[in-house]
């Protein structure tokens, strides 16, 4: 809700939210089984065989981890102060820098070509960190610390779930 027109960033909302639900109705199956990210992965490898890492909560969380690499490159960028120094309010080069990272690999043309394309429906720094800040009017100084607080605390998260789908071999390099 944070990314402005929402005709434009919903589809990209609907994902995030369908990979987490299928995520989560695995766990919800079997909380006993499925403690940890690593035993569902696990499991699905044994269950799915050949089919394996490209179904269940294995791929739902590969595409999980990288719309959260987005997020947390877009947000690092930003904290970071890179900008466009003739649009300082606009962040378009913010967003640009996190897709290359996180998504643009694993899209096709098209896909990278709407991707550049609704950068530009994108809501100003200003709203976006009073959209972080839950409408309350916050100098920008604080939500940028609040920013580097969260970073801090998810990257290493985040960074763990890479590193296990490396050793476990379960990354996939098909575009979409």
């Amino acid at each position: 809700d944070c990314l402005g027109t929402p005709i434009v960033y919903s589809p990209v909302k609907a994902d995030l939210t369908g990979n987490i639900k299928k995520i989560r109705a695995v766990y919800d199956s079997n909380p006993t089984k499925f403690k940890t990210l690593q035993n569902i992965l696990e499991v699905e490898k044994e269950m799915h065989g050949s089919a394996w890492p490209k179904t269940g909560a294995t791929l739902a969380l590969m595409w999980l981890k990288r719309g959260l690499k987005f997020m947390l490159v877009l947000l690092q960028s930003i904290s970071d102060g890179e900008r466009d120094e003739e649009h300082p309010n606009l962040i378009r080069v913010n967003a640009m820098k996190a897709y290359e990272i996180a998504l643009k690999k694993y899209h096709g043309w098209m896909l990278q070509k709407l991707f550049t394309g609704s950068v530009y429906a994108l809501p100003y720094k200003s709203d976006l960190l009073k959209a972080l800040e839950k409408g309350k009017e916050v100098k920008e100084e604080e939500s940028i610390e609040k920013i580097h607080q969260f970073l801090s605390r998810v990257t290493p998260i985040l960074d763990a779930i890479y590193e296990m789908y490396t050793k476990m071999n379960a990354e996939l390099s098909y575009k979409a």
